[in-house]
């Protein structure tokens, strides 16, 4: 297959490149990413002079560049997109403009170049918040976004599925929980909360700490976004959970512990306006349909994303003073995505 990667340097889409190049040796990826303060090519470094990986700096918004790019692929895996909800709440256009927009181009494009298989991949706040004792989110659980963030994902995958509707676009969609794993942006929690211990500064933890969150493994994620590309039934969403509800406090004080540090590097902070409550995911249709379920446990995870980052200090540093911003400038040169890769065969 020749696939291209929306989004492809930051988190989990530099970890589903490193997974894909490693699971089929035949197929090609082009990674067409901003490179936002999200972005960072040193995610992907060890990829620059592979032949079967090209990088594309371009922004999903660039019309008569994504309808260029497509031209040549077998599928779209999109998982650009502006995610972090504090900042949605500071900045709300920048969400519209590349979770709505962005999708919107891409999905035009996949249309009118032949009805390309496109893969969205959403996130569980698209549902809301659930109290303490609800069932947890499942495919038919009704939308009910809380901020600019979930509100302009939830209008991404409405987008989605008119394509699949209107136009018989070969569509899927996969609504995840909470990823962690390597190459994680530090302002989220979990990456935010191990350098901070490591660089002995004090954890900011909002409010009191229950809020409850379903942590999912990224390589886990990879694994069922492959499942459902390949076996998925098309117009269909699949749900993604981890299987691993933490209270906000729990999670702080296993980082804690294994990290070998006490409660007093806990700082608490004024929570965040609309803050949800809780996310858990119901998996159960990913299993019985397409076998998938999520082989790493939470413990396992933990510690493994904790030694990733006490192991790659320089990677989380340069991210954290800003230095990583001016490495493609540097030291990447800009790969142009020729025709002849991704030719169709005859």
């Amino acid at each position: 297959m020749k696939i291209l990667v929306t989004g492809g340097a930051g988190f989990i889409g530099s970890n589903f490149i490193h997974y894909w190049l490693k699971k089929y040796p035949e197929d090609d990826i082009a990674n067409l990413d901003a490179l936002t303060y999200a972005g960072n090519p040193e995610n992907l470094k060890e990829h620059e002079n592979n032949s079967r990986y090209t990088f594309i700096k371009g922004d999903v918004c660039d019309k008569e560049l994504v309808n260029e790019l497509v031209k040549g692929v077998d599928a779209i895996v999109h998982f650009a997109a502006e995610s972090h909800v504090d900042r949605s709440i500071l900045g709300p256009e920048v969400f519209v403009r590349t979770n709505v927009l962005g999708t919107h181009n891409l999905l035009e494009a996949a249309r009118q170049n032949g009805n390309i298989r496109f893969h969205h991949v959403s996130t569980d706040e698209v549902f809301g918040s659930l109290g303490p004792k609800d069932p947890a989110f499942s495919e038919t659980t009704p939308y009910n976004p809380r901020s600019s963030y979930s509100a302009s994902k939830a209008a991404s995958d409405h987008l989605v599925r008119a394509y699949y509707h209107t136009h018989g676009l070969p569509v899927t969609i996969s609504n995840c929980s909470n990823n962690y794993g390597p190459f994680m942006f530090p302002e989220k929690m979990i990456p935010l909360f191990v350098t901070n211990l490591i660089e002995g500064k004090k954890v900011p933890l909002y409010g009191d700490g229950m809020n409850i969150r379903d942590w999912l493994y990224v390589e886990d994620h990879c694994r069922a976004i492959d499942a459902i590309i390949n076996k998925g039934k098309i117009g269909e969403t699949y749900c993604i959970g981890g299987d691993s509800e933490k209270t906000n406090k729990e999670l702080t004080q296993t980082i804690l512990n294994l990290m070998e540090k006490g409660e007093e590097m806990i700082e608490f902070v004024k929570d965040r306006p609309g803050h949800d409550l809780r996310y858990a995911m119901d998996y159960s249709k990913i299993k019985n349909e397409l076998g998938w379920e999520p082989a790493v446990s939470f413990d396992q995870g933990l510690k493994k994303t904790i030694d990733w980052y006490k192991n790659n200090q320089a990677w989380w540093t340069n991210v954290k003073s800003g230095e990583y911003l001016e490495y493609y400038k540097k030291n990447l040169k800009n790969s142009i995505l020729r025709k002849s890769l991704f030719s169709r065969q005859p």
